[in-house]
């Protein structure tokens, strides 16, 4: 690994900008994002729904990063901060494999710079201050019952998911059903990733909702005097932290919002700072192209001045099979009908991509069992669906060398980029924008809104939110809101059975489904050790 010092150095940011955490990590000031200069090209990275198998989306993300740098154009990646949950969980680390990783990737997945940890606190700080107004009777009308704010943590726990607090008598708050969720769930989180420098972090923090009072109105973090505390303890977690590729090219790795509950995006910060000194930003989004894709384009992108000049969609022979039926243990032997079945997944997520008049690269991460004759099957539908160009990516096993067709198709795609169509204006009713996702991006016929959230989205309108951005929260494991419905889904209703407002990230979150904003451990959760030298074993 090259010195991070000497990877800032490279990128031309001013030594003065440049917060070293370590030999190999930094932090980044603010005032290193240039705005008037250089604006490079930005490249999102999105999947098909994603299987259990795998499709390798931040590995793709790396060795693109890698490959364009072959190429001789200056890029860099900017990636979602991984998360302890689940890391210890299912997914693993969340950065890249193979000969396409981020550096090093012991501390990228474990601990970091403490931005998580910082959110935590933050979060939990609020918590606390909430229940003490409540416990202090310091604002009239607000009392425990109304308290809406609940508390993080950053492992997947479902013995939190529903708790009493307060036991123990009159000395301890009053009794209250709660819960916590996962700090990847966190609103603050989600603050701290769209927010574009420290007044605008402070400005959302004032507008986080807390509760209500007996009489409706509600209560915010400003009205219980938070906000300061919160920006002592986000001071630093707003900074953008530099790492790099196994090959030595850039990459930021910066806040970490969830992908099927939050807008699942790195930072809005990490990206204006990275197209300052780089022709090409690669950025990836959470999941597949239905959640990832649309946040990105719809609540981060529109906003900022982020709009992408290429798409990547990238697949896998064996998330065709399995969208084809094919159960994961078979997955290694050759199915042609299976994969032709599953394409129908690719083939409409290129088509939502299209829709808003972006140029779609398909890349398709090549397994050791997959056939030419499979390859050729995805090749040919993604290219009749709209794609631009549908290239074979090796990149886990060879890193830059094997992304150069993919390298080379991304920035053809990219020069050819037109104006942006959005599905919906900004200023459209909440109702209208989830209608639109729903039959055009999800499949559905219709959408059918439980009494509750129904209630709740006439109350949100009664407050002057109805035109908010809207962030979906639905599984990620299908395009529609039930997990098990694989493929291209059709001819059905997409159900809200709930809805939830994060005023300071500033949109409204439906909840499709049933969802769990506090996720469960797996039977086997990953296991990690240590060797002689303190390097982790098992990521």
């Amino acid at each position: 690994m090259k010195l991070i010092n000497d990877v800032a150095a490279e990128l031309n940011i001013n030594p003065i900008h440049v917060s070293p955490q370590g030999f190999y990590k930094a932090k980044l000031s603010l005032d290193a994002i240039n705005l008037s200069g250089k604006q490079g090209k930005i490249v999102l990275v999105t999947a098909v729904t994603p299987t259990k198998a795998g499709e390798g989306k931040t590995t793709t993300t790396v060795g693109l990063t890698q490959a364009l740098g072959k190429l001789g154009h200056s890029a860099a990646a900017t990636l979602r901060e991984p998360s302890l949950g689940p890391i210890f969980g299912i997914k693993g680390g969340g950065t890249g494999g193979g000969a396409s990783l981020v550096e090093p990737q012991d501390e990228v997945n474990i601990h970091f710079t403490g931005d998580a940890h910082a959110v935590s606190s933050a979060h939990n700080l609020l918590a606390a201050l909430t229940d003490n107004m409540v416990y202090r009777k310091k604002i009239p009308g607000f009392s425990s019952e109304n308290i809406s704010w609940r508390r993080v943590s950053d492992m997947e726990d479902r013995s939190l998911r529903s708790i009493i607090s307060g036991l123990g008598g009159s000395n301890n708050s009053p009794l209250r059903e709660s819960g916590f969720d996962i700090v990847t769930a966190s609103e603050i989180m989600a603050i701290l990733a769209l927010s574009s420098d420290l007044e605008d972090l402070r400005s959302r923090l004032k507008k986080v909702i807390v509760g209500t009072s007996s009489d409706g109105k509600s209560i915010t973090a400003d009205d219980i005097n938070a906000v300061g505390s919160l920006m002592s303890l986000l001071r630093y977690s707003i900074q953008p932290n530099l790492v790099q590729t196994t090959e030595g090219q850039p990459v930021i790795v910066h806040t970490g919002p969830f992908g099927n509950i939050a807008h699942g995006c790195s930072s809005v910060v990490g990206d204006k700072l990275a197209r300052g000194y780089v022709d090409y930003v690669i950025t990836e989004a959470g999941f597949g192209a239905d959640l990832g894709f649309e946040k990105f384009i719809d609540i981060k992108a529109r906003n900022n001045n982020l709009e992408p000049d290429a798409v990547v969609m990238v697949t896998t022979v064996r998330a065709m099979k399995s969208h084809g039926g094919v159960r994961f243990r078979d997955l290694d032997s050759s199915n042609i009908s299976a994969v032709k079945k599953g394409c129908q997944n690719l083939e409409h997520l290129i088509r939502v991509i299209r829709s808003y008049n972006l140029p779609v690269v398909v890349a398709i991460n090549v397994f050791p069992s997959d056939t030419i004759e499979e390859i050729e099957i995805v090749k040919s539908k993604a290219m009749e669906s709209g794609a631009q160009a549908a290239v074979k990516s090796t990149v886990f096993s060879d890193g830059g060398n094997g992304g150069i067709a993919l390298a080379e198709a991304v920035v053809t795609a990219s020069e050819n980029k037109k104006p942006m169509k959005y599905l919906f204006e900004a200023d459209s009713s909440v109702e209208h924008k989830v209608d639109i996702l729903a039959t055009n991006i999800y499949g559905a016929n219709d959408v059918k809104w439980s009494p509750q959230a129904k209630k709740k989205m006439k109350a949100f309108t009664d407050n002057g939110w109805g035109n908010l951005p809207v962030c979906m929260a639905k599984t990620h494991l299908s395009i529609s809101h039930n997990p098990k419905l694989i493929g291209r889904p059709s001819n059905y209703t997409f159900e809200i059975s709930d809805v939830r407002a994060s005023i300071g990230a500033g949109f409204i979150y439906p909840i499709a489904g049933t969802m769990m904003t506090m996720p469960g451990l797996p039977s086997s959760p990953r296991e990690l050790d240590i060797d002689s030298n303190s390097q982790i074993l098992g990521l």
